[in-house]
């Protein structure tokens, strides 16, 4: 691995540690194959689905579902509907899924005409590097335009069947040996052979983590009885967690759209949008709380500036057991980085009232070579609330 890519892991590895939506469904340890005929396909988010009639000896059909990527990165991957043609054969190796029978996690998939994909192959090369020099355009009134289609790079398993190693950014993804994990790194949470693909009880390994902050006693008070494997989980209902997670959270594509007196960030994960008021100094009086906050921006030396406050309570860290209250106050900083045309955002959050400390993270979204669209979020994965029902 060279220097640049070793830089590349460090930058990014705060985000990878949460990029993905978690293993705790399916036991990577077990190897299984599927073959049948192909009834559907939901190319959908937060994870694709495709559904098979598997035949066994007896002539006894059975309808299976097979878990892939989320439809929005599989299409900026070059994978589309037409490559699951309905009534047609299909051969899927995987792993099963620990709490849903006839349902399996999706390692290599072989199309009838002999396409084999695994879960992470590119079919089309224009997301392998997004990087590019970037001409920095302005507004009349001299402000930076930061307007457009801005894609978060993806990350994707050493293993291309995603069963073991780590995450890390496609860009660097084909200089590591399968299954490879990187030197000052773990194996991501749950893959194979990992201590938590082996628990007893993988949805509280997963999602039953300690907060990173120490919690007042009004957050402790906030948090308790918090399933982050249920519709607790903003995420698991199909909503927004909060403004700092999902503007890099699942490989998104964001749009900006800007003018000089607003800039709007139209967020890839969920349905969520929100205004960046360029033109104003003070916060309204009679502000109504609500998951975004009210924004208020101003450029300087070519840096976006954005305070944030006026938030509904809600969840920071849905993996880490984190809440915050309507009195968190959220700084970000958006620059371009011309040399490789990146937006970097960093970012600082704090909240006295539920916590205590500063919640600072930064991400990076380059050039989109696939549009935005909307997330259309049609979650079919096991959820812990559902057991029984």
């Amino acid at each position: 691995m060279n220097k640049f890519s070793c830089l590349l892991l460090m930058a990014l590895c705060p985000s990878l540690l949460t990029a993905h939506h978690g293993l705790a469904n399916f036991n990577l340890n077990v190897d299984i194959s599927v073959e049948g005929v192909i009834t559907d396909i939901a190319m959908i988010n937060p994870h694709s689905w495709v559904y098979i009639d598997v035949t066994n000896e007896d002539g006894v059909i059975t309808n299976w579902k097979c878990e892939l990527r989320g439809g929005t990165v599989l299409r900026r991957s070059g994978w589309d509907e037409t490559l699951f043609e309905i009534g047609s054969p299909v051969y899927i190796t995987g792993s099963p899924d620990r709490f849903e029978d006839n349902t399996c996690y999706t390692g290599t998939i072989t199309f009838a005409s002999g396409l084999s994909l695994d879960r992470y192959d590119q079919v089309t090369e224009a997301d392998r590097n997004l990087r590019q020099e970037f001409d920095l355009r302005r507004l009349s009134n001299g402000d930076p335009d930061i307007s457009g289609d801005w894609a978060a790079e993806q990350v994707v398993m050493t293993d291309p069947r995603g069963l073991e190693g780590t995450l890390v950014p496609l860009s660097v993804a084909q200089e590591f040996e399968p299954g490879q994990v990187p030197a000052g790194r773990r194996a991501f949470q749950g893959s194979r052979g990992t201590p938590e693909s082996f628990s007893e009880d993988p949805l509280s390994t997963t999602w039953d983590n300690p907060s990173p902050f120490q919690l007042t006693e009004a957050g402790l008070t906030a948090i308790e009885g918090f399933d982050g494997s249920s519709t607790d989980n903003p995420r698991l209902r199909c909503e927004t967690t909060n403004i700092l997670w999902d503007w890099s959270f699942d490989n998104p594509i964001n749009r900006i759209v800007q003018t000089e007196e607003v800039i709007r960030l139209i967020y890839g994960t969920m349905v969520f949008e929100r205004a960046i008021h360029l033109n104003e100094t003070e916060f309204p009086a009679d502000l109504i709380p609500s998951r975004s906050g009210y924004s208020i921006g101003r450029w300087e030396n070519d840096e976006l500036i954005v305070n944030t406050q006026g938030f509904l309570a809600g969840i920071l860290l849905a993996d880490a057991r984190t809440p915050h209250s309507d009195q968190m106050r959220v700084e970000e900083r958006f620059r371009i980085d011309p040399v490789n045309g990146a937006l970097v955002r960093s970012y600082v959050a704090q909240d006295p009232t539920y916590f205590s400390g500063q919640y600072r993270g930064n991400d990076t979204m380059f050039v989109s070579s696939y549009p935005w669209e909307p997330y259309n979020c049609d979650d079919r994965s096991f959820r812990s609330d559902l057991i029984g029902q």
